[in-house]
């Protein structure tokens, strides 16, 4: 069983080599990028969860006792949590506490674009490698197609139709392998695209909830002061 799996993988590193010798210069330009866009997509993965991107408890017990008027409260279950949603609800809700509302809102405002810049961070770069690896397979399968062309010509009267077919099959390699990198890079940016959309729609829901529940709370605190 070994020897077979030695033979085995024997076999496919001498088929990825043939593959990537080939394919030429943009074959391994195209792996060169693909190895970045893995890189990219596990970094993001790794920072995303690092933040807290998917973490709602905190800033969902937060809300709840601020439905119920305690800013207090709604600030200490903030605080206990280290996801990305909890710690933005409770900095809103501190700005509220202690600033007016204008400058609260300002403040709140910048805190979630930086935020939001860094959960978004290095998504500039996926999407220039889902945009450019079909284009280099593309010039791949150019290149290729004018050497089996010029091939072909030189071969004058003794033309092979092999020939012909064996470049044309060995230039839409890169076209192939371009897109097998742009694929996945898509998708990923997309699913990446739609995780900072998601941060984005719950940083607005929270402040508005925030700043709705300000009067009542600050009226509330007013009608205790008054009965003491």
């Amino acid at each position: 069983m070994l020897d077979m799996s030695i033979f085995s993988w024997s076999d496919q590193f001498e088929n990825l080599t043939k593959f990537l010798m080939d394919g030429g210069p943009s074959i391994w330009a195209i792996a060169a990028v693909s190895v970045v866009a893995l890189a990219i997509i596990l970094w993001k993965l790794w920072r995303l969860a690092l933040m807290g991107a998917w973490a709602r408890r905190g800033a969902v017990r937060s809300l709840n006792a601020l439905r119920e008027g305690d800013f207090d409260q709604a600030l200490d279950n903030a605080q206990t949590r280290r996801g990305l949603r909890g710690r933005f609800t409770a900095a809103t809700i501190q700005h509220a506490k202690d600033l007016p509302t204008d400058q609260a809102r300002e403040a709140t405002t910048r805190i979630a674009k930086l935020e939001l810049a860094k959960a978004g961070r290095g998504l500039r770069g996926l999407e220039l490698i889902a945009n450019i690896a079909p284009l280099l397979g593309l010039l791949g399968t150019v290149l290729g197609m004018i050497a089996a062309f010029q091939a072909l010509q030189d071969s004058g009267s003794r033309a092979d139709p092999a020939i012909l077919a064996g470049g044309i099959w060995e230039a839409l390699l890169t076209t192939a392998a371009g897109m097998a990198v742009a694929i996945p890079a898509t998708v990923a940016l997309t699913w990446f695209e739609s995780v900072v959309d998601n941060i984005r729609q719950d940083f607005e829901d929270i402040a508005t909830q925030v700043f709705l529940a300000k009067p009542r709370v600050d009226a509330g605190a007013v009608m205790r002061l008054a009965a003491e």
